[in-house]
This record gives C-alpha cells, sequence and structure tokens, in this order.
C-alpha cells in the first residue's frame, strides 16, 4: 500500500444500522462512523427488509466518516453482513424483492425439499434456511441472481454483483471442503445458476468504479475485496488465530465461534463450521442475547439497573431467555419457548437472571463444542454492545471458567 492510500475501509452492515471505519497499517481504527435505519418488516413468519434501506444507511455512514478523514487514502474496502441474508437482483444489480433476513422462515415445502437432499453436515437445514429460501426467491420475476447482503453492498463499490465469499455461502449450501456448490443444490429444487461465484474471503475482485467512486469520495485505485459474514468478521478483529481460542458476539442475537484445526459439524444442535483461510470457525447462533434484553429495558435502563447487580450473588432463577418460541444453537428446536419465569418484582433481579440465562447458553454452547470434537476452550474475546457491560462480563467469567478479553473502542 502507498503512502497515498494508507488506510483501509471496513464497512459493517446489519439490520438496525451500518458501521464504517478506516484502518491504518498498523491496525488502529482512524476514524469511525454509524448510521442507523428502520428494522426489519414482520408479516407472520415473514421477515424482510428494504435493501435501499442499506443504501441509504450506508452513504450517510460513509458521508459522516469523509467529514473526519480523508477518504482519498483509502486503498482496500471490504464488507460484512448478517449471515444468512440473501437478495434476489436483476442482471444490473438491482434488488427485484425485499432482502430476506437470516431469521426470516423458509416455506414448509422448500425446507422438507432441502432437508430430502442435503448432507446432514450442511449448514443448510431448518426453518429459516437460507438455501430453502432461496427456492421461493428464485421465482420473483425479474430475478438473475440471489446475492448475500454483503455482496451487494460490496457491488455498491465494484459494480459486481455476481460473487460471494465462502463464508457468507456456507449458509446457502457451499461446500467449503470440496470448495463448490453441490450438485444435490438443484435436487433441492435451487437453480445453481442464480448462484453466485464463491471465491475465498479476502480474494481481490476488482476496483471500485467511477460511479461509486463519485458517490462516495473513495478513490477509483482503491481494491474490493470479498469480505464475510458479520459473526467471522467480529472474529478476525479479535486477532484470535489459534486453536482454543474463540470469540463471543454480544448483539442482537448471541454468536459463538472457535479456532478449531479440523471443520465441525453436528446440525443436530445447530453446529457448522466456516472456512477463513488457513483456519475452521466453529460455532452456531443463538436467538439469545440483545433482542432479548430489549424487550424489557431500554440501553439506558439496563446500564443504570447494572450497577445494582452484585454478579457474585446469583439469583437461583433458570431462565433460557429467547425473543420468541424458536432455538438454532445450542439446543436446534424451532419450537422452543422462552423460559423467563417467574419475574421478580425487582428490576435488578429480574435483569440479573436474564443475563445468567443467556451466560448459560453460552456456556453450553462452548461446552456443546467441546463435546463435538473441538479443541480445549482457553479464552473468550468479547465484541458487540453487549461487551461494554461489566456486570454481564463478570456474570460471563463465572459461567464459562475462562478468561475474558475486552475489544478495543470502535473495533
Amino acid at each position: 500500500m502507498s503512502d497515498l492510500s494508507d488506510l483501509v475501509l471496513g464497512i459493517d452492515v446489519g439490520t438496525s444500522g451500518v458501521r464504517v471505519a478506516a484502518i491504518d497499517q498498523a491496525g488502529h481504527v482512524a476514524a469511525f462512523a454509524t448510521s442507523t435505519m428502520p428494522g426489519p418488516l414482520r408479516d407472520g413468519p415473514r421477515i424482510t427488509q428494504d435493501p435501499a434501506l442499506w443504501a441509504r444507511a450506508l452513504d450517510y455512514a460513509m458521508a459522516r466518516l469523509a467529514s473526519t478523514v480523508d477518504l482519498a487514502r483509502i486503498g482496500a474496502l471490504a464488507v460484512n453482513g448478517t449471515s444468512g441474508t440473501l437478495v434476489p437482483v436483476d442482471e444490473l444489480g438491482r434488488p427485484v424483492a425485499a432482502g430476506s433476513l437470516y431469521n426470516d422462515s423458509a416455506d414448509a415445502a422448500a425446507v422438507t425439499a432441502v432437508g430430502r437432499v442435503a448432507p446432514a453436515r450442511a449448514a443448510v437445514h431448518g426453518t429459516t434456511s437460507p438455501l430453502a429460501r432461496a427456492t421461493r426467491l428464485q421465482r420473483t420475476a425479474g430475478v438473475a441472481r440471489i446475492i448475500h447482503q454483503a455482496d451487494w453492498i460490496a457491488g455498491q463499490f465494484s459494480g459486481r454483483f455476481d460473487i460471494s465469499d465462502e463464508s457468507n455461502a456456507l449458509k446457502t449450501g457451499y461446500d467449503p471442503v470440496a470448495r463448490t456448490w453441490p450438485d444435490w443444490i438443484e435436487a433441492a429444487g435451487v437453480e445453481r445458476n442464480k448462484l453466485p461465484a464463491v471465491v475465498p474471503a479476502g480474494t481481490a475482485i476488482g476496483e471500485v468504479t467511477a460511479e461509486a467512486s463519485r458517490r462516495f469520495g473513495v478513490p477509483t485505485r482503491a481494491v474490493v475485496v470479498t469480505g464475510a459474514t458479520d459473526g467471522c468478521a467480529a472474529f478476525l478483529a479479535t486477532g484470535a488465530n489459534k486453536p482454543g481460542e474463540a470469540v463471543t458476539s454480544l448483539g442482537s442475537t448471541l454468536v459463538l465461534k472457535l479456532v478449531s484445526e479440523q471443520p465441525l459439524f453436528a446440525p443436530e444442535y445447530g453446529l457448522y463450521s466456516h472456512r477463513i483461510g488457513d483456519m475452521w470457525l466453529a460455532g452456531g447462533a443463538s436467538n439469545t442475547g440483545g433482542t432479548v434484553l430489549a424487550q424489557f429495558f431500554t440501553p439506558e435502563a439496563i446500564r443504570n439497573i447494572s450497577r445494582r447487580i452484585d454478579p457474585g450473588v446469583t439469583t437461583g432463577l433458570d431462565y433460557y431467555p429467547l425473543p420468541a418460541r424458536g432455538e438454532r444453537f445450542p439446543i436446534n428446536d424451532p419450537t422452543l419457548p422462552p423460559r423467563m419465569t417467574p419475574r421478580p418484582a425487582d428490576d435488578a433481579v429480574f435483569l440479573q437472571a436474564l443475563l445468567e440465562g443467556i451466560a448459560r447458553v453460552e456456556a453450553l454452547g462452548y461446552r456443546r463444542l467441546a463435546e463435538l470434537g473441538g479443541p480445549p476452550l482457553t479464552s473468550v474475546a468479547t465484541v458487540g454492545g453487549g461487551a461494554a457491560n461489566e456486570c454481564w462480563s463478570r456474570t460471563r467469567a463465572a459461567a464459562l471458567g475462562v478468561s475474558l478479553k475486552m475489544p478495543e473502542p470502535h473495533c
């Protein structure tokens, strides 16, 4: 990277906003900006979001970033998006329907068809299977390709809407061991020619287009590199790279990943493995997490009430906090009901019981990984909004029995 392009750009797209960071050659954050957007639309089991919201949030975040750093210094960029979020596009990359979010439900017949032909270890099983949802999206009028959220955002810079990475493609049926779209995908009812080409995460796929340069202020010489899912990107940001090192993402959901020397697959527990370089990131995503807390408390209330909690004295309440019926990992059961009763009169006791319950789910997840052949857990780094809550961190450390590593600001 030349002196004229001494920064790289990282873009994180979720369901509630966009975060962008300019990072220098030493790995430090030189500038950081965020934007928010309206949440997903829920219509019964269907959960969708208009990609135009992603684009507007991206524009706003990039404009804010440009006010604090010279974007002409950007030499390369990569995007991460929510794992399993799909968008059907036409030949020019224009969405022809709303984005199907990671927790959107597939049609029952499609779930059955996928389950009938997909290998047990494939990360495509379940009611929210991206591959099963793709069967519905491919019937959309004008659809040329079904791509992932991160692919579509990267395409805003590169102009390419035909390529994905091994991380995002995993839950859509890509085989990370054979490194190909398997033949059985056609038997599951999905046309392979409507799926993107797949390359390893970190592969250069082009440069910023002139149109994108005018729109965002990033130079046309900047290289667009394939990114990863949000969970894998959060993992990489911590620097964890040795077997036994793990990362927990405490966001809307709870995502666990552990460095393993071999891939681990156990769909009966919602366990799968991402391939990133020479590493395998084994883990899964639970539906517990910040979404549950937000049903009862505002962020400010959580901060204030947490100061009244003594994590050294447990509540004795055996909660399994879920925002609604259904769990993916470490228990894979679409009918699993939330367990959050009885509710104490004291909000501090109630919040503590929720935090304890989420911590127990996390501990169970790492025990599952060990039981299924993963290396012994040596450390857990934490990313996401929940990482800043000291009370929660102490509760988790007691449940996990290993040291916790907290993130640097904006990392």
